[in-house]
C-alpha cells in the first residue's frame, strides 16, 4: 500500500522495521569487509539504537512512519561522514580543492567511524598535496601511517604511501620518494597509485630523476 503510513493490521510495523534495520546492517556493514576493511561496529550500535528509539516513539504516538523515513534516518544518521567524503572527492576532481578540504574537515568533526575516519585523512592529505600544502599533507599521512600502521587495509596504505611521495617528491625530497613509491607497490601492486609510483620509478632509472607531475590521490580513487 503507498502513503505515508501502514496499517497496522495489514502489516505488523515493528517487525518491518527490524527487518528493514538488519538488511541495513548487512548491506552496509557488509560493505568494509567486502572491501576488506575493519568492520563498522559504530554503525551497527547507532542503527540498533535508532531502531529502538524508532520503535519507541511508534508506541507512543501511536503511528508507523512509511519504512522509507526510517531508512533515510538511518542513512541520515550512519553515513553522513562517507557522504561528505565523497562528495569532497567530487569536487576536488573538479578543481574545487578548498570546498573539498571543508567538507573533509566537516566529517571528521562528526564523529566517523574508523573506515570513514581514514577516508576522510587520506583525501584530505591528496588533496593538500594538491594545493601544494606540502609540508600539512606530509604531517597528515604520517600521522595516518604512525597510528594505523600494519592495520591500514592495502588500498588506504597505498594511497598514504603514494601521497607521501608525491608530497616528498614536490618538496624537493628525491630520496624519500623513491622510499615511498616503493612501498605503495608493496602495499597493493594492482592499484592505481602502484601503476603511477612503478611508472614514475620507471623513469627514474632511465633517466636518473623521478620526471614529469606525479597526480595525487585520494583513498576511494578507482583505476582509470
Amino acid at each position: 500500500m503507498a502513503g505515508a503510513w501502514f496499517e497496522e493490521e495489514k502489516v505488523n510495523p515493528h517487525l518491518l522495521t527490524i527487518g528493514i534495520a538488519l538488511l541495513f546492517i548487512l548491506i552496509f556493514g557488509g560493505m568494509p569487509v567486502l572491501r576488506k576493511e575493519e568492520p563498522s561496529l559504530q554503525l551497527v550500535a547507532v542503527v540498533l539504537v535508532l531502531t529502538a528509539l524508532f520503535i519507541a516513539a511508534s508506541d507512543l504516538t501511536g503511528v508507523s512512519p512509511h519504512p522509507v523515513i526510517f531508512v533515510i534516518l538511518l542513512y541520515v544518521s550512519t553515513m553522513r561522514c562517507r557522504a561528505l567524503v565523497d562528495l569532497g572527492n567530487l569536487l576536488s576532481s573538479w578543481g574545487y580543492h578548498q570546498r573539498a578540504l571543508s567538507l573533509y574537515r566537516l566529517a571528521m568533526r562528526l564523529g566517523p567511524d574508523s573506515p570513514a575516519l581514514l577516508s576522510a585523512l587520506i583525501s584530505y592529505g591528496a588533496v593538500l598535496v594538491r594545493v601544494g600544502a606540502l609540508d600539512e599533507a606530509i604531517r597528515v599521512l604520517e600521522e595516518v601511517l604512525e597510528k594505523w600502521g600494519e592495520d591500514l587495509p592495502p588500498k588506504h596504505e597505498a594511497a598514504c604511501h603514494y601521497n607521501l611521495g608525491v608530497a616528498y617528491l614536490r618538496a624537493g625530497n628525491e630520496s624519500r620518494a623513491v622510499r615511498e613509491f616503493n612501498q605503495t607497490i608493496d602495499a597493493w601492486p594492482p592499484s592505481p597509485y602502484a601503476q603511477r609510483a612503478s611508472a614514475a620509478l620507471e623513469r627514474r632509472q632511465s633517466t636518473g630523476r623521478l620526471l614529469g607531475e606525479q597526480k595525487s590521490g585520494g583513498s576511494d580513487e578507482r583505476a582509470r
